[in-house]
């Protein structure tokens, strides 16, 4: 697939197929992100494969979270909170999260660290979309607790910056919508 073509027929896919995605395929998708373009090449992003029990763990600590978030609520709203996000993480059978380890050194600075993984992300997702899966990028405020940085055994820097849900794809997503280009550049001479 052509560069261009699948940067504008890439869509996100939220319904995917049960079926499982090949470890090659899996692989292939994560060295693509590694290739993203990173200043001082201090390669600040982390990758975390769940498939199966893998996502059942995450589930748990998905709805540890929404507990703590809701205590607050009515018991039968929070029952609900609670068996969807404990659910979520069974939406695809292959979750790669994607989380940050910005550098320490001086010369670097955090926003480009923040840069280059969101770079990875948009690699994984081409990646993906070339060969023929669907994926999303999720995330939420859920993304970003302590406990989801626990989990994956991040640093107090890091975070997690993305939940790419893989799979085959079991939806035809709608054509995208784009303002034309002349309406949001400024040409400066």
């Amino acid at each position: 697939m052509e560069t261009i073509e699948a940067i504008k027929t890439r869509r996100s896919i939220g319904i995917v197929k049960q079926d499982p995605v090949p470890k090659e395929m899996i692989e292939q998708i994560i060295e693509a992100g590694t290739y993203a373009p990173n200043h001082h090449r201090t390669e600040p992003w982390r990758f975390f494969v769940l498939t199966g029990e893998g996502r059942n763990k995450l589930g748990q600590v998905f709805e540890e979270i929404t507990r703590i978030e809701n205590a607050d609520d009515t018991p039968e709203s929070l029952i609900s909170k609670l068996e969807r996000q404990k659910k979520n993480p069974l939406r695809a059978p292959v979750i790669i999260a994607v989380g940050i380890e910005p550098s320490d050194k001086n010369n670097v600075l955090v926003a480009e660290e923040y840069a280059a993984v969101n770079s990875a992300i948009q690699n994984m997702l081409l990646a993906a979309h070339s060969l023929g899966l669907g994926a999303v990028w999720r995330t939420g405020k859920i993304t970003y607790h302590d406990k989801v940085r626990e989990f994956f055994n991040l640093s107090s820097k890091g975070e997690v910056l993305a939940f790419i849900y893989l799979g085959y794809p079991d939806m035809e997503p709608k054509p995208a919508k784009k303002t034309p280009i002349d309406e949001l550049t400024t040409w400066i001479g």
